[in-house]
C-alpha cells in the first residue's frame, strides 16, 4: 500500500532532531507533509550524486526530483536494513545510470569529452567564483567510477561503506577509485589552486524550492486522496 499524500497535512514543523527513520514512519503514518523535511535534508546529496553521473545540472534536477517521486511511492519497500540516507541515494543514482544508458553514454571517452557549457543561470552567477568552475571542470573530467567516488567520498563526505553500499560495489574497489581521482586532481588543480572541494556542486536554496515544490506537486497529483 502506497502511502497517501493529505491535503490536511500542515506544512513540516521543524524536527531537525529527529532521524530519518523516524521521519519515515511519520509519512508512512499519514503526516506527508514532513516528506518536505527529508528532502530538504537530502537534496545536495542526491543532487551532487547525480551531477557526478550526468555531468549536466538540469538533468541531475530532473533525476532528484524523479528519485523523490519514486521513493514516496514506494516507501514501504524500505526496510532499514540499510541507513535511509544510503537507500535514498541508491534510488537517485540507478535513475541518472538508468538516464545516461538512455542517451547512449554508458563508456565515454572521457579523455576527449570537455565539459559543458550550461545555459547562463542568475543562481550561478551569483555563487560561483573562477575558482570552483575550474573545480567542477576537473572533477567531471574524471573516469566514470572514479568520478562518482570522489563526489561522494570527498564532497559530499560519506564514509568508505556508505559509498560502496550506494554504489553497490565493494570497499576495496572504492578505496582504489578513490585514491586515482585524489592523484588525477591533485596533479591538474588541488595542489595549485587550493581548491575547497566543499565548495563543488553546491545545491542552493532556489533551486532546492524548485525541486521541493516539483515534487510535491508531482506526489499531490499520483497519490490517491481521502
Amino acid at each position: 500500500m502506497n502511502p497517501i499524500w493529505n491535503d490536511s497535512s500542515s506544512a513540516p514543523v521543524e524536527r531537525s532532531e529527529q532521524s530519518d527513520e523516524a521521519l519515515v514512519q511519520q509519512v508512512l503514518d499519514g503526516n506527508t507533509a514532513l516528506f518536505e523535511l527529508i528532502m530538504r535534508r537530502h537534496n545536495e546529496r542526491l543532487y551532487r550524486a547525480a551531477r557526478a553521473i550526468t555531468r549536466d545540472e538540469r538533468e541531475a534536477e530532473d533525476v532528484i526530483q524523479q528519485a523523490y517521486v519514486n521513493a514516496f511511492m514506494n516507501l514501504r519497500q524500505f526496510k532499514g536494513h540499510a541507513r535511509f540516507a544510503t537507500w535514498l541515494t541508491r534510488i537517485a543514482i540507478n535513475e541518472a545510470l538508468a538516464r545516461v544508458r538512455r542517451r547512449g553514454r554508458d563508456e565515454p571517452d572521457v579523455e576527449n569529452v570537455m565539459p559543458s557549457n550550461p545555459a547562463p543561470d542568475p543562481e550561478r552567477h551569483a555563487f560561483t567564483t573562477e575558482l570552483r568552475s575550474l573545480l567542477e571542470s576537473a572533477i567531471d573530467r574524471l573516469p566514470d567510477g572514479a568520478r562518482e567516488v570522489f563526489v561522494l567520498r570527498d564532497v559530499e563526505g560519506l564514509s568508505t561503506a556508505e559509498t560502496a553500499a550506494s554504489l553497490d560495489v565493494s570497499e576495496d574497489v572504492v578505496k582504489t577509485r578513490l585514491s586515482r581521482a585524489r592523484a588525477a586532481l591533485r596533479r591538474t588543480l588541488l595542489e595549485r589552486a587550493g581548491a575547497s572541494t566543499a565548495d563543488a556542486f553546491r545545491f542552493y536554496q532556489p533551486r532546492c524550492d524548485r525541486v521541493v515544490a516539483h515534487v510535491l506537486a508531482t506526489i499531490a497529483d499520483l497519490t490517491p486522496r481521502e
